[in-house]
């Protein structure tokens, strides 16, 4: 551990360490607090926060877990459900599309504020303690929780889908419209469904690390985020499986094309584009100064 000459104990805390101003020693203990309580937080900080809350998804029982995933997969449902009405009773015009997206972030709005459990953002928040570990027990909980919580949320969606699929909740029109919306999700080869999801992952995991500073903003925070995937029509294992399943379930696509046309391609690149890009990055931006805080 680094020796902290002349600094007072509070700020080796990595949780105080939110700007250089406040470790100023001319500063008086109230002047700091007031410094810190203006400053954004550290990427230490925000790291350590997701860290936390990563150990506490790890600790979890695999029943916790599948009552969770099963929650958020049901959840994303209204995603596909609120964009289709909005898609069904907007007048056909070049903005449609532009307004009916926010349809699109309502699933997503009620799974992260209603702290369920989704596949997406799990290739961040226990991604940190296995980086922060680096052990067999940690990798193994973390594949647990990704095979509960990937498997949850599939079957939930599934369960939506046909329960949209095959009852008289919507009329006609709003299914025409669930029809054209599920049918992007299934039309890109391979290849590009691997590059979309690789972006939805990137944008979902990136919003996990946004919400610890965003405090009263989170739910903008979700909107704008989960609205460019939307958008950009970026491929979401989640969201998605909710479309193509209600193909599925409607005869206009089968099984086979649900796993390789549109599972298989999104699972790969949601998981790069969460585990790679935001999770590894960003640690990799903090590791000196966890290194450097005390008990390290």
């Amino acid at each position: 551990m680094r020796h902290q000459p002349n600094v007072p104990a509070d700020q080796t805390d990595p949780g105080n360490r939110l700007s250089a101003a406040s470790q100023v020693p001319e500063f008086t203990r109230e002047e700091r607090k007031a410094v810190e309580i203006q400053s954004r937080p550290s990427a230490a900080l925000i790291h350590e926060t997701i860290r936390a809350e990563g150990e506490s998804e790890l600790e979890r029982t695999v029943w916790a877990l599948l009552l969770s995933g099963l929650a958020a997969g049901l959840s994303m449902g209204f995603s596909l459900i609120t964009e289709g009405l909005l898609h069904a009773r907007l007048p056909s015009a070049p903005w449609r599309e532009l307004v009916s997206e926010f349809g699109y972030t309502v699933g997503f709005l009620i799974v992260v504020l209603g702290r369920q459990q989704l596949f997406t953002e799990n290739t961040l928040t226990p991604i940190l303690p296995l980086l922060y570990h680096r052990d067999p027990s940690t990798l193994l909980r973390v594949l647990r929780l990704w095979a509960v919580v990937l498997l949850a949320n599939v079957l939930a969606t599934w369960l939506v889908a046909a329960a949209i699929a095959h009852t008289n909740v919507f009329d006609s029109e709003t299914k025409a419209a669930f029809t054209e919306i599920s049918r992007q999700s299934l039309s890109a080869p391979f290849w590009d469904t691997v590059l979309k999801a690789i972006f939805a992952g990137w944008l979902i995991a990136l919003m996990v690390w946004l919400l610890p500073a965003a405090e009263t903003a989170r739910p903008f925070i979700i909107v704008i985020v989960t609205y460019v995937v939307g958008l950009g029509g970026f491929a979401h294992i989640i969201a998605g499986s909710v479309d193509v399943l209600y193909l599925v379930e409607t005869g206009q696509a089968t099984w086979g094309d649900f796993l390789t046309r549109f599972f298989f391609p999104t699972l790969l690149g949601n998981v790069v584009g969460g585990v790679t890009l935001v999770s590894v990055l960003n640690y990799g931006q903090v590791a000196p100064e966890l290194k450097e805080s005390p008990g390290q």
